[in-house]
């Protein structure tokens, strides 16, 4: 099974899925850590309930990201963690993590990129009037929500839709699409590192 962390900043919606789909057997992986950078996130309460070690801190208490990538780090590596899963993760990742991880970092965003980027992608594409928008998963590379897709699913946007509406859609297809883009990376992955064993 792959070991992955969730890094998330908010609610943990997302987490919350893909707590479900691991306990379902729907996704072929554990969660070792939830990593946040608010401390009364409620994320780390739906962490906490099912039993998933938290790593919680503040930025401002550091010098900079690289002090406090660097003691994420260290606990990842404690851990074996193979994979690093953003779900509504509001900072940017940067080297220290990037060079550790890379390829194995991954995240959701609510729009259809390259369109959207950035926060509340949600409400760009309101305001921008588009007559759809939808979520994308990519890899996650140093720029803000610009690395390769994975995949992507559309949503069409109602006349007069209001953001509580589409916000619900969204994280439906979210709470379905991730989980799954998720299993095909990781039997990807298992197949590679079974290739390599046996050529070797």
């Amino acid at each position: 099974m792959i070991k992955m962390a969730v890094f998330a900043s908010g609610q943990g919606s997302n987490l919350q899925a893909l707590i479900d789909a691991t306990t379902r057997g729907e996704l072929p992986a554990t969660i070792e850590l939830v990593v946040s950078d608010r401390r009364g996130a409620y994320c780390l309460t739906r962490a906490s309930e099912a039993g998933i070690l938290t790593l919680a801190f503040s930025a401002k208490d550091y010098e900079d990201k690289a002090q406090y990538e660097g003691g994420i780090a260290s606990k990842l590596a404690e851990l074996d963690v193979e994979y690093l899963i953003l779900a509504g993760y509001m900072r940017l990742i940067g080297p220290t993590l990037l060079e550790r991880y890379p390829g194995r970092i991954v995240n959701i965003h609510p729009s259809l990129l390259p369109r959207f980027p950035g926060k509340d992608g949600i409400g760009q594409a309101l305001e921008a009037g588009v007559i759809e928008t939808g979520v994308t998963v990519h890899y996650v590379d140093a720029g803000m929500d610009t690395g390769p897709i994975i995949a992507q699913e559309r949503i069409l946007v109602a006349p007069g839709e209001d953001r509580a509406s589409l916000e619900k859609r969204i994280h439906a297809v979210e709470h379905s699409l991730y989980p799954k883009v998720l299993r095909e990376i990781f039997r990807q992955s298992r197949e590679e590192q079974h290739g390599k064993a046996c050529t070797n």
